[in-house]
């Protein structure tokens, strides 16, 4: 049958770069680049959203050989998503 993980759980052990940052302001700092890049729009709005698409990327790299296939199509479509976003703000 299927393993379940816990939600806290961290997905790499590590003294990484976002291990201390708390997950609340790592979603608003998420959310308040996505918003600003979106209200701007033009070049500069795209470039924000490219250096979003980037984290993003980085961040499913790291985590893609401990996350389930369901959540790897998830993970692709969300960042397939944002670059279609940064590429309609143009």
């Amino acid at each position: 049958m299927g393993r379940t993980r816990s939600m806290r759980a961290p997905l790499l052990a590590g003294r990484g770069p976002l291990a201390k940052v708390p997950p609340a302001a790592a979603f608003l700092v998420v959310v308040g680049l996505f918003v600003t890049a979106v209200l701007v729009r033009g070049t500069v709005g795209a470039l924000l959203l490219g250096v979003l698409a980037v984290g993003v990327g980085v961040l499913l790299a790291g985590t893609w050989r401990v996350l389930a296939p369901a959540q790897r199509v998830g993970r692709v479509l969300v960042l397939g998503l944002l670059v279609a976003v940064a590429v309609s703000v143009l």
